[in-house]
């Protein structure tokens, strides 16, 4: 009967390590969150929607022979678009907030051509 006890205990106390463990954050996790990705595309607009949200939308520089993607981008600070005009090249940090991506960072930059490394 001790025994099971103590096999109960110990199988349970396995159990609460494990569920710890997995709620704790992983390194290579935080690491990756932390490290922001800097991406190079041209603005191809900024729009203000009935809500009052600003939108930009940005069209990404290909990787390989991928052909160019327009995506949308949610505008938080209204001071980072500021002295960006549309069709300017752009390079950009994003971050995924409130289900949206979110602009963390934008500055203007020169052209940047494909499968040319860009600066």
């Amino acid at each position: 009967m001790l025994r099971l006890v103590l096999m109960t205990a110990l199988s349970l106390a396995t159990v609460e390590g494990a569920a710890a463990q997995s709620a704790e954050p992983r390194p290579a996790e935080a690491a990756a969150e932390a490290a922001p990705v800097t991406t190079y595309a041209r603005l191809v607009s900024a729009s203000q929607e009935d809500d009052g949200k600003l939108y930009v939308r940005l069209k990404l520089l290909p990787r390989a022979k991928l052909p160019f993607t327009v995506q949308r981008f949610r505008v938080t600070d209204r001071t980072l678009l500021a002295g960006i005009a549309e069709g300017s090249w752009v390079r950009f940090t994003a971050k995924h907030i409130d289900g949206e991506n979110t602009l963390t960072s934008i500055q203007a930059t020169a052209e940047c051509k494909r499968f040319q490394k860009c600066g």
